[in-house]
């Protein structure tokens, strides 16, 4: 059996996947060990999996605590810009710490996140076996893919495959403080030098939580990546939910993740967009909303602070979302059709995905209005493609294996990998 230790971004979205795909590994026998701040290792050891903290240093973890606030209350190009100094500080942290955590721990083999270029430039330098794991929308970086944070269709054109190169070239410039953290470590481990935006990408297997269906075309793909569907399994950590106040009117299911839960002016328009429809809304404010902001909503949602999202989802004809991986995951796992109000990040390539397989449409945050709203809720609800489109989905995500299949080919890389040495 393999001792797996784990590096991704500091984030729900990224870290709840792969606690996931964790536990999964652990049910085969496999040791698992998280690498991250020190924030998260009650959530970790919560679940059942060990952990081993870095960034122990407090004025570089104050620092990122900061950031996480600023993180939640922007939006568009001055979000991405914090979203840069956030990753710079983080990539920082696990290639100052990293290497000696995994030595004294004894670990064997990582699983990085894609997203995080520390992983990679960590495994070369100790030499030990990686494998990728795309937990949000998976980048390929080709001229005719458009990139992960614009809401841009595929289009097979000159005219889209240029405007695509410049804005690559836009991110490459804009991520030259990443860059240059990462080289500063390459150097000094004497590993080759990274340009532009960089990514973790192991040869021996690259793992997307998506299923093939929810991505643009893609060719020329490596031998090594696969789409195998959503990392989910049951939490050891039920969330409770008031299931006795559903009505049975058709339920739509709301929410913004938890870094984007600090937007009470659009939970407001969404409750307002949802006052006078037969409709039941329910709201998962991610703590983000206190009792003055909630009594102050439109209509009469039922407004919770967390939900169990797979649960609700399951019961819905609708979810309306910011775009993040894992709630549209969840509810094409169910069939649910969805509206995306995409605020930063890769939200907007997520909703450009939903537009594309038709299982939902798309409002950009800077043409949002409650009218707007209102009618594309109705507009989804009513014409019965998009729930066929998404019933579709859902047959294409429970024939992509998910985590077992994930687990499956992480035990055949790294055993073919460890075999070889």
């Amino acid at each position: 059996m393999t001792h797996f230790g784990i590096i991704c971004p500091p984030l729900a979205g990224h870290l709840n996947p792969l606690i996931a795909l964790g536990q999964e590994l652990r049910s085969r026998g496999h040791r698992i060990t998280f690498l991250q701040i020190p924030d998260l290792e009650a959530k970790v050891c919560s679940e059942g999996l060990s952990f081993r903290a870095i960034g122990l240093c407090g004025d570089q973890l104050g620092s990122l605590t900061g950031t996480f606030q600023q993180l939640g209350e922007s939006s568009g190009l001055k979000s991405l810009h914090y979203s840069v100094s956030f990753c710079q500080q983080v990539t920082a942290l696990f290639c100052q710490d990293a290497p000696s955590a995994i030595q004294a721990a004894g670990i064997e083999a990582l699983l990085v996140d894609q997203l995080e270029p520390a992983g990679e430039a960590v495994a070369e330098f100790l030499g030990i076996p990686f494998v990728s794991l795309c937990c949000a929308q998976a980048i390929h970086r080709q001229a005719a893919m458009p990139p992960f944070f614009t809401p841009w269709s595929y289009q097979n054109s000159c005219g889209a495959r240029l405007r695509n190169l410049v804005a690559y070239h836009l991110l490459d410039r804009n991520s030259k403080p990443i860059e240059e953290v990462l080289n500063r470590y390459r150097q000094e481990w004497r590993l080759p030098l990274k340009h532009g935006f960089s990514l973790s990408c192991s040869r021996l297997a690259q793992i997307s939580q998506q299923p093939a269906t929810f991505d643009f075309p893609c060719p020329n793909l490596p031998e090594s990546f696969h789409y195998t569907g959503p990392f989910r399994n049951c939490s050891s950590q039920p969330i409770p939910f008031p299931f006795e106040r559903l009505t049975g009117q058709p339920l739509i299911y709301a929410s913004l993740g938890t870094l984007q839960s600090s937007k009470q002016e659009l939970f407001y328009s969404i409750a307002a967009a949802c006052e006078g429809l037969d409709v039941q809304l329910v709201l998962s404010s991610g703590g983000g909303m206190n009792p003055a902001a909630v009594q102050a909503l439109p209509g009469s949602p039922l407004v919770v602070s967390y939900a169990p999202q797979l649960e609700v989802i399951a019961r819905a004809s609708l979810t309306i979302t910011h775009g993040g991986l894992n709630t549209v995951l969840d509810s094409l796992s169910n069939g649910v059709p969805l509206v995306a109000i995409p605020i930063t990040y890769e939200q907007p390539g997520n909703a450009a995905r939903i537009k594309w397989t038709g299982t939902g449409e798309m409002i950009p945050l800077n043409h949002l209005s409650i009218p707007r709203l209102r009618a594309t809720i109705q507009q989804v609800l009513s014409e019965d493609s998009y729930a066929r489109n998404a019933l579709r989905l859902q047959q294409s995500i429970r024939q992509s294996g998910g985590v077992k299949q994930a687990a499956e080919i992480v035990e055949q890389a790294i055993t073919s990998k460890i075999g070889m040495t």
